[in-house]
């Protein structure tokens, strides 16, 4: 696999054609201990209906989608910016999904995804933004070295994969 990556913003259309991509990549963290909402085994076809809802999610304009392909064009890494938020809250948008399959990871993919998330944001008018991973997890340092501001964590707040409880931490960053 060439190290060269890039990272697209996808509409509607190319996000439907992506939909078995995604549906890797989303299978891929959650077998490799990822908590991202899914338990183990994860279907295909669960995580093909949840891509397929996220397109749709893109088609309507209330999420912006990002995809890291590989020389390839295999997708190796996602994120998503949740843009439809209550009427007193139009300035924020939620990160999401931010996902690197395995075979790809400690080669910059996170960093980019994060990088243009955040461009993608302004131009879309939001100025403040929440995500929440992992507590002690690996995404904890991606996000302190972007610049980050840690908020809180909650103790139990998810499941990982397998069934234990997991905390979570909660994150902001002001753009």
């Amino acid at each position: 696999m060439s190290d060269e990556i890039r990272v697209l913003r996808v509409g509607a259309d190319k996000a439907a054609a992506c939909i078995e991509g995604l549906a890797d990549v989303l299978m891929d963290c959650v077998e490799g201990g990822a908590s991202v909402s899914f338990m183990l085994p994860l279907a295909r076809e669960t995580a093909v209906a949840f891509w397929d809802g996220v397109a749709k999610s893109v088609a309507r304009n209330e999420r912006i989608l990002l995809i890291a392909e590989d020389a390839d064009g295999t997708i190796v890494g996602t994120v998503q910016l949740v843009t439809a938020q209550p009427d007193n809250q139009p300035h924020r948008a939620d990160v999401s999904k931010m996902l690197v399959h395995r075979r790809a990871r400690r080669r910059g993919v996170a960093q980019r995804l994060m990088a243009k998330v955040e461009e993608a944001a302004l131009e879309a008018g939001k100025h403040v933004l929440v995500l929440d991973t992992v507590t002690g997890g690996d995404a904890e340092r991606l996000y302190a070295r972007a610049g980050w501001q840690r908020v809180g964590d909650v103790p139990n707040y998810a499941l990982m994969p397998t069934g234990e409880f997991c905390g979570t931490t909660f994150y902001c960053k002001q753009l």
